[in-house]
């Protein structure tokens, strides 16, 4: 079993960014061989790691730091009065836990999403394929959050890995023809109010970067922090 003293890294040569227009990037992986344990890896996530599938990550640039780390502080949170009214507009949803896994519903509201929200992006098209490597696996400890409405439908799903000091919101998607719910941000305003009730901390968020509008919804939820200089720091 792997600590982050016998961790073996690697980079990537330089490739296109995916976030940043004309830039290049480099990114650091784990060896995906390692057996990396429950602490590890809510060891690395303090570190400003990330996991995509099998493979936990984090950018390598050298000259650049637009990729910032961010988390909220669960324990501190209170809603603001918007984020107040998505809680309420979806006070009518159940959410359970499943485990990660491929199913046929599932994989048909990922392909709605990603088709209608990132058709230009690198995870379009949608394959079953691509869903299972992104979001199934892995060996670290997850669940997927199913969202359904009064019906029954599959309206959103969150998955979610567990840390010791929280859980890291890996992806969310949501069915695009219930825009007016914001899901989005409702899965968020849950997942903080679940760190809660575990009586943990932190919402860990992924990566910030300042010039890309689409992830500028994370700065919504506060008290915010980034990791700066290999620092957790509070900001406005």
């Amino acid at each position: 079993m792997s600590n982050l003293r016998t961790l073996h890294f690697y980079a990537t040569p330089e490739h296109e960014c995916s976030y940043l227009e004309g830039l290049e990037a480099k990114t650091l992986f784990v060896d995906p061989q390692e057996v990396i344990n429950f602490d590890a890896y809510s060891q690395l996530s303090d570190l400003g790691f990330r996991r995509s599938g099998k493979h936990i990550y984090r950018p390598y640039c050298s000259n650049c730091q637009a990729c910032i780390s961010v988390r909220v502080n669960a324990r501190e949170f209170s809603p603001s009065k918007s984020q107040k009214r998505i809680i309420n507009k979806n006070k009518d949803l159940q959410v359970t836990t499943a485990p990660p896994q491929f199913t046929d519903e599932y994989y048909s509201l990922y392909e709605r999403y990603i088709n209608a929200r990132h058709s230009d992006g690198d995870m379009y098209p949608p394959t079953p394929e691509q869903f299972s490597a992104f979001l199934i696996e892995g060996e670290q400890k997850g669940c997927f959050y199913e969202f359904r409405d009064p019906s029954g439908k599959l309206v959103a799903l969150a998955v979610t890995d567990y840390l010791v000091q929280g859980l890291s919101a890996i992806y969310t998607f949501f069915d695009p023809q219930e825009a007016s719910r914001s899901l989005g941000s409702y899965a968020i305003l849950w997942q903080l109010k679940e760190v809660q009730r575990l009586e943990l901390e932190y919402l860990y968020l992924g990566y910030w970067i300042q010039e890309c509008q689409k992830m500028s919804y994370k700065i919504a939820y506060t008290p915010l922090e980034m990791l700066l200089n290999g620092q957790w720091v509070v900001v406005d």
